[in-house]
């Protein structure tokens, strides 16, 4: 089918291939121009702006909008939404905050237009092994876009699970998982690789437990990866960003009072690792030297 594709950076770049090779007409736009002339393909017509889009699609719509949350999607959605008309189809594939997208849904639905919050998580490894996405969206809306669901996913790798909004939603907490789940590993490699009594292979334990453990999985077959090529990390600076959904999973948590002390241990781990040295750590310090005498350490 003929959809359009907004955002060609990693992940939107790679889904407008994969959408090819299914055979589907991609329409794509991006505010680099080099990004454009990296897909002149066969298959895909290159709009010179956002209205463009709108007039190389034919009625009914299909736009996935595939930019970076909050203001960009604001933005894109500012000025494109005015070239469409009822019936069309606008999609969300970025990590939006399912708040801002149970609002822009709405906004849309005003207008005739439906709104489709796809939560999508497969990275770069999508093009090649296929998108989970967690898709929220009207019964027709999911239905009439469902061949790009079907392309984008491996087998089973797609679900509607429930009305705008909750595809983001999910993909939220799905990522806020995803935090937990890296510390634990963070954690246990760094205790390895500390350990006074062994000096150990951080890949060869990394390939073992691959096989077998109940604590294989592909996070640890990437760790594996990263091990092969450099056993100590040497060249990668302890500095962990974070984009959004574990702050936000957190939030929700609070909201819901529901505990989730790993998930939220996890996001505080990543605030300290972009400190070159704690202020917090120093006060520690301080507090222990002047209760009991404890040295410190000064530069």
């Amino acid at each position: 089918m003929q959809l359009a594709m907004i955002g060609l950076g990693r992940m939107g770049g790679n889904m407008v291939r994969r959408l090819v090779q299914g055979g589907h007409e991609v329409i794509v736009y991006d505010s680099s121009a080099d990004a454009v002339k990296g897909h002149a393909t066969k298959g895909v017509n290159a709009a010179k702006d956002l209205a463009d889009v709108a007039r190389l699609l034919t009625p009914p719509r299909v736009v996935w909008v595939m930019v970076p949350a909050g203001a960009p999607v604001e933005t894109t959605l500012g000025q494109l939404v005015p070239h469409l008309t009822p019936g069309d189809i606008v999609i969300d594939g970025g990590n939006s905050n399912f708040s801002d997208s149970l609002r822009r849904a709405e906004a849309l639905k005003e207008k005739g237009i439906e709104f489709v919050d796809v939560g999508t998580s497969g990275g770069v490894w999508g093009l090649t092994l296929g998108y989970c996405l967690m898709i929220g969206a009207s019964p027709a809306a999911f239905q009439y876009c469902e061949p790009i669901f079907t392309t984008l996913a491996p087998p089973e790798g797609y679900a509607h699970v429930g009305p705008s909004g909750a595809g983001h939603y999910v993909k939220m907490v799905h990522n806020g998982i995803e935090y937990g789940l890296l510390q634990a590993y963070a954690e246990g490699y760094e205790i390895l690789h500390a350990s006074k009594d062994f000096k150990l292979q951080l890949g060869q334990i990394a390939k073992l437990w691959n096989h077998g453990s109940v604590v294989r999985s592909w996070l640890n077959e990437l760790a594996e990866r990263a091990f092969s090529r450099d056993d100590q990390l040497g060249a990668i600076r302890g500095y962990v960003e974070d984009s959004g959904e574990g702050r936000w999973t957190v939030e929700e948590a609070m909201r819901l009072d529901v505990p989730a002390p790993v998930i939220t241990l996890s996001l505080l781990a990543r605030l300290r690792s972009r400190q070159e040295e704690s202020f917090g750590a120093k006060v520690i310090a301080a507090l222990r030297n002047e209760f009991g005498g404890h040295a410190v350490q000064t530069k």
